[in-house]
């Protein structure tokens, strides 16, 4: 049959629905992208935190350090002029006198207001100039010249001392081996040639008359730690203590 001229007429075309997103699909896109970036960011914020503490430690650890390495400075240097003690005590304060090149030094140690603190005389030669900074030392209040803030977050510390004699470790507060200087009528006569210099300290007449502890041949350190402190619970350190 030959063809008529309805079956040429083009047929309609359908129109296709166009193709995107609903505002359901949108927000439920948005919130999954709101709640990656909150995960990444809490991992990146706790990466930053981690790495901040653990800086913080090392910065704690690194100053801890520095301050054992001078404490035992001070300690390894004692030397006793039989003029003051060379090394006391208290409960609080540490005391001694150290070896200088420029003559002999007073170093107190203390613990005052959970820190520990250091306070440095100037190197003396002079026998009253050594008594008087030892004197000094029982009057410091934290605003002295020379007196630096070595650790902070400190409960309490303590002192023992090793002696031969003993062969044992003791309160750095009880008495240990005591020796008594040569009173000035036993002392030998000055010799006028001679420079006057004893143990750094120079002196026009003889030391005088000290009943003090003979110096440790050993130093045990135990600090115990406040919350926030360079180490956690308690510290020891012993210093073997060489007399010349």
């Amino acid at each position: 049959m030959p063809p008529t001229a309805a079956s040429h007429r083009p047929r309609p075309r359908t129109r296709r629905p166009q193709q995107g997103f609903t505002l359901i699909e949108v927000l439920v896109a948005l919130f999954i992208l709101a709640l990656m970036s909150a995960m990444a960011w809490q991992g990146v914020d706790a990466i930053a935190r981690s790495r901040e503490s653990t800086q913080a430690r090392m910065d704690r650890l690194l100053r801890l350090q520095t301050v054992l390495a001078q404490w035992e400075a001070d300690v390894q240097a004692v030397v006793d002029t039989q003029v003051v003690p060379g090394l006391n005590f208290d409960g609080a304060t540490l005391r001694m006198t150290r070896r200088q090149p420029e003559g002999v030094q007073v170093v107190a140690w203390t613990l005052r207001s959970g820190g520990l603190h250091r306070w440095s005389a100037p190197p003396s030669t002079a026998l009253d100039t050594l008594q008087e900074h030892w004197m000094r030392s029982y009057q410091l209040l934290g605003n002295e010249p020379g007196t630096l803030a070595m650790l902070e977050h400190v409960a309490q510390w303590q002192l023992f001392v090793f002696l031969t004699s003993s062969n044992g470790w003791s309160n750095a507060q009880s008495s240990g081996d005591v020796t008594q200087a040569p009173t000035p009528a036993e002392a030998p006569p000055p010799d006028p040639a001679a420079s006057g210099v004893d143990n750094g300290v120079v002196s026009a007449a003889p030391p005088l008359a000290v009943n003090h502890d003979a110096l440790p041949d050993g130093l045990r350190l135990v600090i115990a730690f406040a919350p926030g402190g360079a180490a956690e619970g308690a510290l020891t350190r012993e210093v073997r203590l060489v007399h010349p």
